[in-house]
């Protein structure tokens, strides 16, 4: 039997996943695929990544072998150059003549590059191809300053790729007013613009490029205002346009501006021709994400095997990490009054903002902006395309409910089985939880071979997870909620395997129980897992760049690029003498000082270079660290108590000490906090922390889990009337149970609030010693008690560590200039302070 012949002109992602489809779909076609480049298709969705270790190989949508084992045959280093479409053949650039049946043009899109003054400079390069990121690598060694031309999703990619790269000086030039211009509104703009700033990143708006200045090689841009700004090199990432050159000369209709012209069967002009992906122009649209491509590749398989499908438009909703901050719009984003609703939440301290536009009525999401905080995305997307009604307060969508922690489960519970999860696969709701229900697929690994569910840009992957989680307890399976697809255990499980093989390290732990390189999920959270275990200097070499952002630089990034300085004060108490030695230094350094609810003072404004001789001079006082910026203890607050209060019953202050010096530096699934009062009145506030004591006439009431912040919920009682050395006892255990079972980022109040069993299992753990668990747990917590040291103190003695603290490595005495203060009665700021 003759195949039909389809030649495939373009390997990228989209003609790759056409490929897979068809295959998938029929064995009566003859594939033939021409590539430009000398590699077979690759992922360029995370193109990225290509700088942090990623091989061109690790990139590649598929084996070796895979062209081989579908029969097709792959041409590659070798790009169509001719159509004869009366002929129906191909000429190659060697001269070959090929014949096809139906030809699919897969020609995807070129990087835009303005027609500018000077862009033929050496220095000067597009993002687009693994081949353009190694001649950015290998002259970004001698640069140090970069700029990026385009402030879209392209530009900040390259941004990321410059930072990545080791160039600090980096700066983003937008011809636009505002930062991703296609996605978010200009608030949410000077939000990102913001947090960017924090990072390093210079954004520059508004900015005409007129000419790039320099002999042979790049020294700067001109731009048409006469402003200069000096750079040693330049990423032109300006947007896309089609490749649409080859179907423009053998006669293809294509748009004015670009695009080959198809219809809804992805079909062109001529019925022998098609085109999907960056190269084809829909209903006046070309669409820049992979998802629609993916689309088209599955209409047009679909037709060719003679059964019914079109493409009706694609919904450009988007979800992604830029630079580690989270960026995404769905449904409308731009719609404005009068035409819905607008609920806006803004808070620009911790550098979020959300929007979402409802419909006048109330009943329905039209869409929403979300950056800083994109976890609610998915459910907020799938409300918005599904038509779901709101609830009777649309603004818990955003901030939670009042009753606690949303629920994404209840939320996925109402979405119909048609929905679509994972827009890059086309995979439903239904397609998802048959492959768990019906197929066996009790793994993420397991839907993703299943479904492919996952495999494209990854957005998707927390409400599959929750899809297969929900399914398998309505089978009343056991479910393990495994941490991300590099490790296949529970963050439980992982922490006793690291126990039993005592591994210490970030690497030793991934190359012993994980696979690949790891991600921003499994990084934190395993170095959470070693310091909760072994309580050792966290930046010692082999754990620094698993860290959390703050834990790297041991303090809080602050708005505007500083960071604070937080000395920890037992109790809350405090002698004169260390009164003034915080002045002194607060004064000499120009901190901001502000005395805080948790009984400290807060420093703030340092400069990165500054903070080892701050606590340098703190240490010699008598200081210790806060751990402000871990996940552990905090604070423990107190009242006076019977020292000088006359109702109080206990000295709650020499308690409180006792408590904080025991549980310092204790790391944990988040943080915790602590409190003790002397009595009833309850001045120190212990009802309202993760444990809390309370004095009785008999002795100490405690009282666990409970949480303040923007969703309050009381501690409840978990022993009454106890002594001091039996509630520590409890609280030893309390908390040693917390740091093992706990999932990540969980604070105790919700760890409490999914306990099977609620207080009255935990009460049973904890004080009947129900697990058999107590006495290995008291030993645990006495080893780490007797293992701590004041990390800030070992970082300023370390002069590896120390060296970590510059802004700029080449000049490690200069200080960030781009950080700026403005005067506040007698103090110092940031300029727009501003929190709502």
């Amino acid at each position: 039997m003759n195949k039909l012949k389809i030649i495939v002109i373009g390997n990228g992602m989209v003609g790759y996943k056409f490929c897979e489809k068809l295959t998938a779909k029929s064995d009566a076609f003859k594939l033939i695929v021409f590539g430009e480049e000398p590699r077979r298709a690759y992922d360029r969705v995370h193109l990225s990544e290509y700088f942090n270790g990623k091989t061109a190989d690790d990139l590649s949508m598929s084996a070796a072998n895979w062209y081989q084992e579908q029969d097709i045959d792959l041409y590659l280093n070798n790009p169509i150059v001719g159509v004869d479409r009366n002929l129906k053949t191909v000429r190659t650039s060697g001269g070959e003549i090929y014949g096809y049946d139906f030809l699919v043009f897969a020609t995807g899109s070129a990087a835009f590059v303005p027609n500018i003054e000077g862009i033929e400079k050496e220095g000067v390069f597009v993002y687009r191809t693994i081949d353009d990121l190694d001649l950015i690598a290998g002259y970004a060694t001698k640069a140090k300053t970069a700029a990026v031309i385009g402030g879209g999703l392209l530009g900040l990619e390259a941004a990321k790729a410059l930072i990545d790269l080791g160039i600090a000086e980096t700066s983003i030039v937008e011809f636009a007013p505002r930062l991703m211009p296609r996605q978010i509104d200009l608030a949410g703009s000077e939000m990102l613009k913001s947090m960017l700033n924090e990072l390093g990143l210079q954004i520059h708006l508004n900015k005409n490029t007129s000419r790039i200045e320099g002999d042979q090689c790049i020294t700067g841009l001109k731009f048409s205002d006469d402003s200069e700004l000096a750079s040693d090199m330049l990423v032109i990432s300006a947007g896309i346009k089609p490749r649409d050159e080859l179907a423009r000369f053998c006669g293809l209709e294509v748009g004015t501006r670009g695009g080959i012209l198809v219809d809804n069967k992805m079909q062109t002009n001529d019925p022998c021709i098609f085109a999907i992906g960056e190269c084809a122009l829909h209903n006046e649209m070309i669409y820049g994400l992979i998802a629609p491509g993916y689309e088209m590749a599955e209409v047009l398989a679909t037709n060719l095997c003679a059964e019914d499908k079109s493409f009706k438009g694609f919904d450009m909703s988007t979800k992604l990490k830029l630079i580690g901050i989270d960026v995404a719009s769905f449904g409308d984003p731009f719609i404005n009054e009068p035409d819905c609703r607008t609920i806006v939440f803004e808070n620009k301290h911790k550098g979020i903002y959300k929007r979402i536009n409802i419909s006048n009525d109330g009943q329905y999401l039209l869409g929403g902006i979300l950056i800083g905080d994109a976890a609610a995305y998915n459910m907020l997307l799938q409300t918005s395309v599904n038509k779901i009604l709101l609830p009777e307060n649309p603004e818990e969508l955003i901030l939670g409910s009042k009753g606690g922690e949303t629920s994404a489960a209840a939320g996925i519970t109402s979405l119909p089985n048609e929905a679509l999860i994972c827009s890059c696969e086309g995979v439903t709701k239904g397609n998802i939880c048959h492959s768990v229900a019906e197929q066996g697929c009790e793994t993420l690994d397991s839907i993703k071979k299943c479904t492919k569910a996952g495999t494209g840009c990854g957005g998707c992957v927390p409400m599959v997870k929750d899809l297969m989680l929900h399914t398998l307890k309505a089978q009343g399976k056991y479910v393990r909620n495994v941490i991300c697809e590099h490790f296949n255990y529970s963050r439980q499980e992982l922490y006793d395997l690291i126990h039993i093989h005592e591994l210490k390290s970030y690497d030793e732990v991934l190359d012993k129980l994980g696979k690949s390189d790891g991600c921003e999920v499994c990084k934190p959270l395993v170095a959470s897992l070693l310091a909760s275990l072994w309580n050792e200097m966290i930046l010692k070499k082999g754990n620094d760049t698993a860290q959390d952002s703050n834990d790297r630089f041991l303090a809080n990034i602050q708005k505007g690029g500083s960071y604070s300085v937080v000395p920890r004060i037992p109790g809350g108490e405090i002698t004169p003498d260390k009164l003034i030695v915080i002045g002194e230094v607060a004064k000499k350094y120009n901190l901001y000082t502000k005395i805080t609810g948790g009984q400290r003072i807060d420093l703030f404004g340092a400069h990165l270079n500054d903070l080892p001789v701050i606590w340098e001079e703190l240490i010699a006082a008598g200081f210790e660290s806060g751990h402000a910026y871990g996940k552990g203890l905090r604070t423990v607050k107190s009242c006076v108590g019977s020292t000088w209060c006359r109702f109080g019953l206990h000295d709650s202050v020499s308690f409180a000490i006792r408590i904080e010096e025991r549980y310092r530096g204790i790391r944990a699934p988040h943080k915790f906090k602590s409190a003790v009062s002397g009595c009833i009145r309850e001045c120190a506030e212990a009802q309202s922390k993760d444990f809390g004591i309370i004095a009785t006439e008999k002795g100490w009431n405690l009282y666990v889990c409970g949480n303040g912040g923007s969703k309050p919920q009381h501690a409840q009682l978990l022993a009454a009337d106890v002594d001091s050395e039996t509630c520590i006892k409890y609280i030893d255990r309390f908390l040693m149970f917390y740091i093992r079972t706990g999932d990540p980022l969980t604070r105790t109040a919700t760890w409490l609030n999914k306990m099977e069993g609620g207080m009255e299992y935990l009460r049973n753990v904890v004080i009947h010693d129900s697990l058999g668990m107590a006495e290995k747990w008291e030993n645990e917590i006495e080893n780490l008690i007797a293992s701590y040291k004041c990390e800030w103190k070992e970082a300023v003695e370390n002069p590896a560590i120390r060296k970590r603290f510059s802004h700029f490595v080449n000049a490690p005495e200069e200080k960030d200039p781009t950080i700026e203060f403005v005067e506040m009665r007698g103090q110092k700021k940031t300029p727009e302070w501003k929190t709502t």
